[in-house]
């Protein structure tokens, strides 16, 4: 089955979304976990330590400048994960949505340079977070703290991270079962909300 930016609309749309095996094998697996990890709206937490970066202004924060850049450094192998489950395909198909008004960024720029920054993709008042990076000390939670103040804004119910992590724990992620979720993002779904 090809991969398009129809049949990505239509799997995020029903809970489901893709990775690569890796970059060289162009195989392309869906999936849809249970338990769901989200980062509710309401209950975000950000911790002080945090709180001071964002006010200390060490960032320029832009949104949608530089997807693709953005999609191509949360692609680069990391220690912890050496593969990337980022193919040059869905960086393609992904560029295409963001080109469509579907796919955004969230970039932390310092210096001219991009530091860190993440990527997701919206549909109504759903927001499915994807990846992110830093490369510099808390740029990607920066990030993480103005998606969730731009998504708050915009009136959006529904922040998707897909899976638990340490790093988003923090944060006061939860998770919740399949149904739960599905039945989550079809109310999100209706919502009228705007990233812009």
């Amino acid at each position: 089955m090809k991969l398009t930016s129809d049949l990505l609309l239509l799997a995020y749309r029903n809970g489901i979304f893709p990775m690569a095996e890796s970059n060289e094998s162009g195989k392309i697996s869906w999936y849809a976990p249970d338990p769901r990890a989200i980062l509710p709206l309401e209950s975000f937490h950000c911790p002080k330590s945090l709180l001071r970066v964002v006010r200390q202004g060490s960032f320029t924060v832009r949104f949608d400048s530089a997807f693709t850049e953005v999609m191509r450094a949360c692609s680069v192998p990391r220690v912890e994960s050496p593969g990337t489950w980022i193919s040059d395909e869905l960086i393609e198909r992904y560029t295409e949505l963001h080109r469509m008004g579907y796919a955004h960024s969230v970039e932390c720029w310092q210096d001219g340079t991009l530091a860190g920054g993440l990527y997701g993709v919206s549909i109504g008042g759903a927001f499915m977070g994807e990846s992110m990076f830093h490369r510099v000390r808390d740029a990607s939670k920066v990030a993480l703290y103005h998606l969730v103040e731009r998504l708050r804004a915009g009136n959006f119910t529904l922040l998707d991270v897909q899976f638990r992590t340490s790093h988003l724990s923090r944060f006061g992620v939860v998770e919740i079962s399949r149904d739960e979720y599905e039945a989550r993002l079809a109310e999100a779904l209706e919502v009228d909300a705007s990233f812009a």
